[in-house]
């Protein structure tokens, strides 16, 4: 099992084209390359599910500095979870397209730099959310990083092909330490939208792995899309699919949840059920062009609505006389 704590295993980071070393990188190039390697855009994806249930634990509009040091909390973990999966798996992203041009593998950063800006980023983060937030939420944020780094990254990502299913349990923590941030405590709608982001992972991620899949049988990654049939994955998808709606649904009577968030989850999730069921029919009908990254790109406009729905449905509530509030 490789280590986090040492910079000795693993190839050392090599140039490629149009890179720079360390030594030679100005300010610019070298905060781009240490924001690259937090993966900003999986940090926007995991904010999203944080902000809007901090709205819903408020009933209305939480305060605005509690929310703000939650998110940097929030971004400042999921920088660090993401840091060390991109230096635990430096071995296999110089070997796949996809990943052949992140920081560690073009050389940008060293090794000993990338574990230096994890450690800082998940302390920090650990100790603004103590501070500034509620210690449930701290803990929440400790959790989350150890469960990517050792549970997913280390254990699951390369030896099961319920990777995405247990290890996604990570990225599903930022809905608790939102919630946790504002109550002190997890009620059942904090769960219950933990579960719909549960669900929602595997749904997400295993049209990339059909995308991918040459990238992930290429370095040993027993990803779905790899070990099994595209009709297998189709059908895994749209079962998984549902069942994140119908757990949007729960939230309903549970949360008491007006209109808008009831149009949002039924539209929305029809929208994500139809584009999986295409999916799994131009699997069966054997198409060479899948467009696997139309349920993917789908999932992700259905999540975000979602829980945008999610912080709005209580503020519309205050609006006195609305039918339905």
């Amino acid at each position: 099992m490789t280590s986090v704590m040492s910079t000795s295993v693993g190839p050392t980071p090599r140039t490629l084209r149009g890179h720079d070393t360390p030594e030679s990188q100005g300010p610019r190039g070298r905060f781009s390359a240490y924001l690259a390697l937090t993966k900003p855009r999986v940090i926007e994806l995991l904010l999203i599910t944080t902000a809007p249930v901090m709205f819903l634990a408020a009933e209305g509009v939480p305060n605005l500095w509690l929310v703000l040091f939650t998110l940097v909390g929030g971004a400042l973990s999921a920088g660090s979870a993401n840091a060390f999966n991109s230096y635990i798996d430096r071995d296999i992203d110089k070997d796949m397209s996809r990943t052949s041009s992140r920081p560690l593998v073009t050389g940008e950063i060293s090794e000993r730099q990338a574990l230096v800006f994890a450690w800082t980023l998940g302390v920090g983060s650990v100790v603004l959310l103590w501070v500034t937030t509620h210690w449930l939420a701290a803990l929440l944020s400790l959790a989350a990083i150890l469960f990517y780094v050792f549970v997913y990254t280390l254990w699951l990502k390369r030896r099961s092909e319920q990777n995405i299913i247990w290890g996604g349990i990570a990225g599903c923590f930022p809905v608790l330490i939102g919630w946790a941030a504002v109550t002190g405590e997890l009620s059942w709608e904090a769960w219950i939208l933990f579960l719909v982001v549960f669900l929602w992972t595997p749904a997400h991620y295993w049209p990339l792995s059909m995308r991918y899949q040459d990238d992930y049988r290429g370095v040993g990654v027993p990803m779905l899309g790899v070990v099994r049939s595209a009709p297998e994955v189709g059908v895994q998808v749209i079962l998984y699919a549902w069942a994140t709606v119908v757990m949007s649904l729960i939230l309903i009577p549970v949360g008491q949840m007006g209109p808008l968030y009831i149009a949002a989850a039924v539209g929305t999730g029809a929208w994500f059920i139809v584009e999986s069921h295409r999916l799994f029919h131009r699997a069966v009908a054997g198409e060479a062009d899948l467009r696997p990254m139309r349920v993917f790109h789908a999932s992700i406009s259905y999540l975000s609505l979602l829980f945008v729905s999610v912080g709005a449905d209580p503020l519309v509530a205050l609006i006195p006389g609305l039918p339905g509030y």
